[in-house]
């Protein structure tokens, strides 16, 4: 160790300790909110404290307006996790995590199209941050030093307090004091710290957390001199040339125009199809490959619409990528027509709502693609809208409750109360959870009165939702926006059955 290492040493050693004490106390703070509870606003919480962690654990604490844009962006992002503990709500505030400490760290990416790979490198390294620090730690001349001290004084007072507890044990058998003083202790509490599922929640937050404090990328793969000097530039003839490029488009039009035209006389227009097909069959038989062929359709247009390819030097080849992309917009449209026809013969879904959707992103990526190509914008400027419309659509659905809007939507669409869908899956209802109980109090009071059996179905439904949102456990820790209001309804109505 030389000179400057070891004028350094304390400094280094005052950060990591610093570090270290914010580590085992977001430990200590995640094993009280969140371990053996339910998840709600104390994800929020717990968040809202790690970024405070990131923040202020540095050397050099942060600007006051960095930090409260920062503290901000994470509040923004983890607010679906005060409205209901979600899958989307949980991957929003891990990437607003990131986000703080990649700017913390001045790794975050200039432009938002590099966001995804660094994200990427940093999730690839957060289960080896911990582990590395460590080994680290060790490796240094002083701390194998200190080390040794420990592991020393450990061994010294092994035999002593071996014995101490053999005397104990002699005086409890021999003073009934010392022996009701003992049994006094509870040890139970000192051995639930000792579960194996909760050492294993402390080693994986501790693994997140320190990542965040501490963050890191994975090294590039070095590209060779060979790779990189090797590129493949398209003559006329060749498959991605502007020959097979004008052929490629003009056949791909003609076969789009057909489903096209199919689609406007049967799906649009409602022509009547063959005796032995129903409109459902056919909107249900297309929805989901229509849309595999709109994504292949667009990864086309990029490639041949590329900057200095065949795209730039024919106008011909520009309009027909124009005419093909309004064809697979109108394939998407179509797509979500035959989810929607689909839907009112064999009601609404969570994996039906998923793909209306994915068909809405897919309709907006090929028109930002269209756009791209009329007002000559990069790939960079396209992948950044892309991800832009992505993010919205997640942060606008997690606020939604699914359940909730697909129970009152079959139930306004029900054989039982509309007089024309399909009869309502009560038990497909009661897997969607308490958020259905307010439908299904709508379903239960429009029934008609002959329809008896199904009212003590649903009846009965209600109760077990109920019952089992009753019984929950309760506590501040897990309580959300969500809840609180199903909880005041049940109130509500229970006041007004009274």
């Amino acid at each position: 160790m030389d000179t400057a290492d070891i004028l350094t040493e304390p400094m280094t050693i005052k950060r990591g300790s610093g570090r270290t004490v914010t580590l085992l106390a977001l430990v200590a703070l995640a094993d009280f909110l969140i371990f053996g509870q339910e998840l709600g606003i104390n994800l929020f919480l717990f968040a809202l404290a790690v970024c405070a962690g990131i923040l202020f654990s540095a050397r050099r604490g942060p600007q006051f307006s960095m930090a409260a844009f920062l503290f901000g962006l994470l509040v923004l992002s983890s607010a679906p996790l005060v409205e209901a503990a979600s899958l989307t709500g949980l991957v929003l505030c891990f990437c607003a995590l990131m986000s703080v400490a990649l700017v913390r760290a001045r790794l975050m990416p200039r432009r938002l199209t590099g966001l995804p790979l660094v994200f990427l490198r940093f999730a690839l390294v957060i289960p080896l941050r911990l582990a590395e620090s460590i080994r680290k730690y060790f490796a240094t001349p002083a701390k194998r030093f200190s080390f040794a001290v420990v592991r020393q004084g450990v061994g010294l007072w092994t035999m002593p307090l071996v014995l101490a507890a053999i005397f104990v044990s002699l005086f409890a058998a021999a003073n009934p004091l010392i022996e009701i003083a003992l049994r006094s202790i509870d040890f139970a509490v000192l051995l639930q710290f000792l579960d194996l599922w909760r050492i294993g929640f402390w080693t994986m937050t501790a693994m997140v957390v320190w990542a965040m404090l501490r963050p890191r990328l994975k090294r590039r793969v070095a590209r060779s001199e060979a790779g990189r000097s090797f590129m493949i530039v398209p003559t006329r003839n060749a498959p991605l040339g502007q020959a097979s490029l004008l052929r490629s488009l003009i056949l791909f039009n003609a076969i789009f125009a057909v489903q096209t035209l199919l689609d406007l006389v049967y799906l649009w227009g409602g022509a009547d199809l063959p005796e032995h097909m129903s409109h459902a069959e056919y909107a249900h038989r297309g929805a989901y490959p229509l849309i595999a062929t709109a994504l292949l359709a667009g990864g086309f247009v990029l490639v041949a619409m590329r900057r200095g390819g065949p795209g730039d030097h024919s106008a011909l080849i520009r309009g027909l990528v124009h005419a093909w992309i309004g064809q697979n917009v109108l394939l998407c449209l179509s797509s979500m027509l035959r989810l929607g026809l689909y839907v009112e013969v064999y009601s609404l879904t969570e994996l039906r709502v998923a793909a209306g959707l994915w068909m809405g992103l897919v309709a907006i990526g090929l028109v930002l693609i269209l756009l791209r190509i009329l007002f000559n914008r990069s790939n960079a400027w396209l992948i950044a809208t892309n991800l832009a419309s992505l993010l919205i659509a997640l942060y606008i659905s997690s606020f939604i409750d699914f359940p909730a809007f697909i129970a009152r939507f079959n139930v306004a669409h029900s054989q039982e109360v509309s007089q024309e869908g399909p009869p309502l899956d009560l038990a497909y209802l009661s897997s969607l959870g308490p958020s259905v109980i307010p439908a299904l109090d709508r379903y239960i009071q429009m029934l008609p009165d002959h329809l008896i059996d199904k009212k003590s179905e649903a009846m009965t439904v209600r109760y077990h939702l109920s019952r089992n949102f009753e019984i929950r456990r309760r506590d501040w820790r897990n309580w959300t926006f969500r809840s609180a209001r199903l909880q005041n309804y049940l109130l509500s109505s229970a006041t007004i059955a009274r």
